[in-house]
């Protein structure tokens, strides 16, 4: 009786104590958090010299350069960051974009038109 009556003292002690305290989750979507500095999201290429470094770096083989077509196929992207890394005229940026869920394989395959120097 008295080791029900503890755990129910114990058990109470720890809602009140998380009453008080701060929320750990946020309300996602309506709350987004802030990512850290170094945090990799989605990848975009500026001023690109086709070099080609970043198809030989790149462990999952995400990344083709054809003709003036750059992409990088997300569904093979593990964001590892090699491909910012290694480029040498830092042309390759990981972004702080985190929200990448699409139910459309096609929007996953980004296309940058190197001429231009910007995404389709």
């Amino acid at each position: 009786m008295l080791n029900k009556i503890l755990g129910l003292l114990i058990s109470m002690f720890t809602v009140f104590k998380h009453l008080i305290k701060k929320p750990v989750t946020l309300e996602y979507p309506e709350k987004k958090i802030v990512p850290p500095e170094n945090f990799r999201g989605k990848p975009y290429v500026e001023n690109c010299i086709k070099c080609m470094t970043c198809t030989k770096v790149c462990p999952s083989g995400a990344i083709t350069i054809e003709d003036s077509k750059f992409q990088i196929d997300l569904n093979k992207c593990i964001f590892c960051g090699n491909c910012e890394y290694y480029c040498p005229v830092k042309a390759i940026k990981m972004s702080h974009d985190y929200e990448l869920a699409s139910d459309n394989k096609e929007n996953l395959n980004l296309v940058y038109d190197i001429t231009k120097g910007e995404g389709e």
